[in-house]
């Protein structure tokens, strides 16, 4: 059995727009300045009270709780205006769908994003049931911390060395690397592609038609058995 996890913002579905005018409720909650957009999506991919800390330094680290509190408040009021719909990367829902056909994978998730704002992807597209482990923010340690990954293959039984770590940022592959397990890298998130490199990606793809090829040359399984 195979298990294939999967980052959410920057990876399954664009979120960069509603996570920065998250940030920006954030700051102005507490009257800061509000970083540029690329410092300011390069905390994507970490828990949002280490987002704030890393944006705002050791200066005002008083004023986290109060910022991360503004961004939850913000966004549970948006989603209930219909405001909040993150679109899926192209090829995105395809590569979930094929994946979860087969009879020797597991999908899951592992994201910095609250469990609430997982069970809002899976309905906003048509997900739920396809994830059979989901590792968030709200039990799990900020990545790049393993604890996410130690925890979805405690919940599996899978193997590490049958389990691999799809995401966008330089956390998701240092996180990956600490478990011992592979990593894909993808392109089209939030972080340089450098970054991915650096951490020790196995692969890195550009499109998720490229994802297949790249699960079968780490994990080496029978594509005929799909």
């Amino acid at each position: 059995m195979y298990l294939i996890i999967f980052d959410v913002d920057g990876t399954l579905v664009d979120s960069q727009d509603t996570i920065f005018h998250g940030l920006q409720v954030g700051f102005e909650a507490v009257g800061l300045p509000m970083p540029d957009r690329k410092t300011a999506l390069s905390i994507v991919g970490r828990s949002l009270e280490e987002a704030f800390a890393d944006l705002v330094g050791g200066g005002h680290l008083d004023k986290v709780p109060a910022m991360a509190d503004a961004y939850r408040q913000s966004k549970i009021s948006r989603r209930k205006q219909g405001l909040e719909v993150d679109p899926l990367y192209p090829g995105a829902k395809e590569a979930i769908e094929r994946l979860h056909a087969r009879d020797d994978f597991l999908l899951g998730v592992a994201t910095g994003k609250a469990m609430r704002g997982v069970r809002h992807m899976q309905e906003t597209h048509d997900l739920n049931g396809r994830f059979v482990t989901i590792q968030t923010a709200d039990t799990s340690p900020s990545k790049p911390h393993p604890d996410m990954i130690e925890r979805a293959l405690s919940e599996t039984g899978a193997d590490r060395s049958r389990t691999v770590m799809i995401g966008d940022t330089g956390f998701d592959i240092a996180m990956a690397r600490t478990a011992g397990v592979h990593a894909v890298g993808v392109t089209w998130g939030y972080h340089d592609h450098s970054r991915l490199a650096e951490e020790g990606a196995d692969k890195i793809i550009h499109a998720f038609d490229q994802l297949d090829q790249a699960l079968n040359e780490i994990l080496k399984y029978d594509k005929e058995t799909a």
